[in-house]
């Protein structure tokens, strides 16, 4: 099973994106994207690509609900 958190976008160069996620950054290709997407917008990735684009508040929940499973260390 895998769990997957989104990330935000902070640099693309052409199909290639780099994301953040609570501060750490990571290479995904945007190759298999239905929506477009932009510097700031929030991505599900998986295997390395980005699958799906999530709201900004939908991305932030699931942040939060991360943060709080690190701070309980119940991982």
């Amino acid at each position: 099973m895998c769990i997957a958190f989104p990330g935000k976008i902070i640099s693309i160069k052409e199909n290639d994106a780099t994301i953040e996620i609570g501060g750490t950054r990571r290479e995904v290709y945007l190759d298999i994207l239905d929506d477009e997407v932009g510097l700031g917008d929030y991505v599900i990735c998986h295997a390395g690509y980005a699958i799906h684009k999530v709201d900004e508040a939908v991305a932030q929940d699931k942040l939060d609900l991360l943060k709080e499973l690190i701070d309980s260390e119940i991982y």
